[in-house]
């Protein structure tokens, strides 16, 4: 409940009234329209043991939607099913071999494997009505050299690219700690040399808040690709904690605890008119534990 809620329905009632104010306190109103609509990634979703199932808990914590795994477990029909019975919908998928079978391994058989994944999960993306596939573009290494990882992933990429374009599915390009393009600039050079002759464009980015605050800053990446953001990933990272405990001990911090500089983070994202999809990516858990990420995630985006 909201405390922007006609206090007429409190006339004759101000001790329950007061209670339900209470109880409400740091919830969304969901009479205002948001700017950002919420998600989570299936995995992060411990109760249930059917994909209806985790729509319901999800819908339950609050989301607007779910994020699935591509090639994954869950089949279409059941997908839609859940759909129909809680709401929520599949704003896009992740596509799931591109740690395994990146786009620029050496080995031509993989790149092939890599290939086929990706047009299955476009595929997949279209029939639960998702509108991206979130993809790794590359790993690099030093087996796995920069310059091959840049001229092979945008091979593979272009083609995708027809596929892409007739089912009306994006493939937008997730900042990880994979070694490649490695700034903002270049990101949206290889994006752009990807759209680059078509009508509209089929590339963007998954823009990751928290990825990039261990070598930059959330703002100026996000500033700089502008429209190319499609969708959000939301998680946080603590520089101290990184300094003090070691790398990947930067995300031991709750949303809104690190140092993404959310407000830096909401002033960029309206200089670049950005309304639509941002989905949590960070450790889950049950149903308590995924209320107080969707409650955190509105506080963030200045929706509680």
């Amino acid at each position: 409940m909201s405390a922007s809620i006609d206090r007429r329905v409190f006339m004759g009632a101000a001790l329950a009234g007061a209670a339900g104010l209470a109880l409400g306190a740091g919830r969304p109103d969901r009479a205002k329209p948001r700017w950002i609509k919420k998600a989570l990634k299936v995995g992060m979703i411990a109760p249930g043991e059917t994909i209806g199932e985790k729509f319901a808990v999800a819908q339950q914590a609050g989301y607007d939607g779910i994020e699935l795994d591509s090639p994954g477990p869950y089949k279409v029909d059941d997908v839609l099913a859940a759909i129909s019975e809680t709401g929520l919908v599949v704003p896009g998928v992740v596509l799931s071999t591109h740690w395994s079978k990146p786009f620029n391994h050496p080995d031509r058989s993989v790149r092939d494997e890599a290939d086929v994944a990706l047009e299955a999960s476009l595929r997949y993306c279209k029939a639960v009505g998702g509108t991206s596939v979130l993809v790794v573009p590359a790993v690099v290494n030093q087996s796995m050299a920069y310059a091959d990882a840049y001229r092979l992933s945008q091979a593979a990429m272009r083609r995708a690219t027809p596929l892409a374009q007739g089912l009306g599915v994006s493939i937008a390009f997730e900042n990880v700690w994979n070694n490649f393009l490695l700034s903002p600039l270049e990101a949206a050079r290889y994006s752009d040399e990807l759209n680059d002759g078509l009508a509209s464009p089929v590339f963007g980015w998954h823009f990751d808040i928290g990825n990039i605050v261990n070598y930059g800053w959330p703002e100026q990446w996000i500033d700089t690709l502008g429209a190319r953001v499609i969708k959000l990933d939301v998680k946080d990272f603590s520089r101290s904690k990184r300094n003090d405990d070691g790398l990947w001990k930067g995300f031991g911090v709750e949303i809104g605890e690190g140092d993404s500089g959310w407000d830096r983070v909401r002033a960029a994202l309206r200089r670049i008119g950005y309304s639509g999809w941002a989905a949590a990516e960070v450790g889950g858990g049950d149903l308590a534990r995924l209320t107080d990420i969707a409650e955190r995630m509105d506080r963030v985006f200045d929706q509680a």
